[in-house]
């Protein structure tokens, strides 16, 4: 089985990493931090909003099952790619929205896909997401790893990510794992 990777940023990783476990042709999803300047960043640093890293998902897929389009499509729906430096109530360049891809192909499907929902007017405000080169990946603390099937009566997990997951699941159902 041949694997391809693509890194997403789009808030919370705790959000992203519960949606994408979800998604059959998803066969690893890990938290972390791309897109800074200081080596081996810590969650407590990047909370700062001073390393330059976004809070992403390293999501590894099989292109046979599922197209790196499809992965951006879920992508464009479990997260508002229109707010600068934010995702609700969490503020500052680590809740960016950001598409770091890994090869020209992910460039350029990232690059269209951006300006079909551009042209399509879905959103009032214009997308902000960056479309960026993919950096030095930093796994999160082992605590975030995970993080809502393991805390899902944690405050957070019940008022912001079950109700994603919900969504989620109910708008791509038929692409869910057994």
């Amino acid at each position: 089985m041949a694997t391809e990777v693509t890194t997403l940023g789009g808030g919370c990783f705790w959000c992203l990493e519960a949606i994408y476990d979800d998604l059959s042709g998803v066969t690893d999803v890990v938290s972390g931090y791309m897109g800074g300047d200081v080596a081996n960043p810590s969650y407590q640093a990047v909370c700062t909003g001073t390393t330059g890293h976004a809070e992403v998902v390293q999501v590894t897929f099989d292109p046979d099952v599922i197209s790196f389009k499809d992965i951006l499509n879920v992508f464009f729906t479990i997260h508002d790619p229109t707010t600068l430096n934010r995702q609700g109530n969490d503020v500052g360049p680590q809740y960016r929205s950001a598409i770091f891809y890994h090869s020209d192909e992910q460039k350029r499907i990232a690059e269209e896909t951006i300006a079909e929902l551009t042209d399509a007017k879905l959103w009032r405000d214009p997308i902000v997401t960056e479309v960026t080169a993919a950096g030095t990946f930093y796994a999160a603390e082992d605590y975030h790893q995970n993080y809502f099937a393991n805390n899902p009566n944690q405050g957070y997990c019940r008022a912001v990510i079950a109700p994603k997951v919900a969504k989620f699941r109910k708008q791509y159902m038929e692409q869910l794992k057994a």
